[in-house]
């Protein structure tokens, strides 16, 4: 099936409608008023508890039969946690690992 030019542009525009009003209703529901406790403390469990899942789903995988199979990823998640223990900035560390691990990939292994 082939979608015409308007029909792409309408699925686009409904995409970012709905992106904008996900991204604005905390806003709206909570503007002016003290957060809840819950909310308060889903700020700050949530990020760690994401960061653990992403850990853990990028090295599942992960098998040690040769060097080339485990090396790469356990250098670029040793990179990435260096890197944000140093600078406390999650895209330099996320984009770091991310660039060490394609190198190692790609130029060493």
């Amino acid at each position: 099936m082939t979608l015409s030019i308007m029909q792409s542009i309408l699925i686009i525009a409904i995409c970012a409608g709905c992106t904008f009003l996900e991204r604005a209703f905390p806003f709206l529901v909570f503007r002016g008023n003290e957060l809840p406790d819950v909310i308060k403390y889903l700020g700050k469990a949530l990020p760690m508890a994401i960061m653990a899942t992403l850990v853990v789903y990028c090295l599942k995988d992960t098998t040690f039969t040769a060097p080339s199979a485990f090396a790469p990823q356990l250098m670029a998640a040793a990179i990435t946690a260096l890197l944000h223990i140093w600078r406390r900035n999650t895209m330099l560390s996320i984009f770091g690992g991310t660039i060490v691990y394609m190198l190692l990939v790609q130029a060493v292994f």
